[in-house]
């Protein structure tokens, strides 16, 4: 597998989130010594650096098709990343403590790919079962179970049961008189619109009280009672007005004159 050193480099130290990062031994290849190396984790790759403050890696370890367990070595707390295949190489670490080793761990053996398209179908497969309810009658359907509804016949029943009621109810004096509907209860009447006689005819709402008229309406009202003509002079008498008021804002405007 061929790989750019300058994108991994580049995504090995941007501002992206690292799964896990801290300080492990890792033990050499040729020789049996550990040096500590900074390790970062993201997604399937594991980065190593010389030091925390370094700015690229020194190597990448691809976590794809291995494992992660632990082994026996001088150093406490190790394990190591096994791959499958008879010259693939085993990358022995350890951690500096016994949480630090169980993170680790943890998180190496959740970073492969085939490890999130486990999760991925395993949550697939509950959505279902959530989907089907627990006693599994869902027989294909991909609706959620909803609020409980009401079967054809119930619902047919509970419609014959409601009072027929007109699209639109009859007026009378603005207010609707309920008592024209046919087989409908009459609610007792508080609202003062509608009433029945004694001898059960429908009577016409009472007129709402009189209000007193202030001068300034009944000046109003005369006016509009006076006719067309009223209205054109005072129109005119306003304009008269509004012009003369305009003029003196103008002429203020324009300052006094030399």
């Amino acid at each position: 597998m061929k790989l750019n050193e300058r994108s991994l480099a580049f995504y090995a130290t941007c501002d992206s989130p690292a799964d896990n990062a801290g300080f492990l031994y890792k033990r050499g290849e040729r020789h049996t010594a550990y040096h500590r190396r900074w390790f970062v984790l993201k997604g399937n790759m594991l980065f190593y650096f010389e030091e925390r403050e370094s700015r690229e890696p020194v190597g990448v370890i691809v976590l794809e098709g291995c494992n992660v367990e632990l082994c026996d070595s001088a150093e406490g707390f190790a394990f190591a990343i096994r791959f499958g295949g008879t010259k693939s190489r085993t990358y022995v670490l350890a951690a500096e403590s016994q949480a630090a080793m169980e993170s680790w761990v943890k998180s190496l053996s959740r970073a492969s790919f085939d490890y999130m398209r486990l999760v991925v179908r395993e949550l697939e497969k509950q959505l279902q079962e959530m989907r089907c309810g627990p006693a599994g009658g869902c027989r294909g359907s991909r609706e959620p179970p909803g609020p409980w509804k009401l079967k054809p016949p119930e619902l047919e029943q509970s419609r014959e049961r409601l009072p027929a009621v007109p699209a639109i109810l009859p007026k009378e004096n603005g207010c609707a008189v309920w008592d024209n509907v046919m087989g409908a209860e009459q609610p007792p009447d508080t609202s003062g619109c509608g009433g029945h006689d004694e001898d059960g005819s429908p009577r016409p709402p009472p007129l709402p009280p009189r209000r007193r008229v202030s001068n300034g309406e009944a000046g109003c009202r005369t006016a509009r009672a006076e006719g067309p003509s009223t209205f054109c002079r005072l129109h005119e008498q306003y304009s008269r007005e509004v012009a003369r008021l305009r003029q003196d804002w103008q002429q203020r405007q324009r300052g006094p004159r030399p």
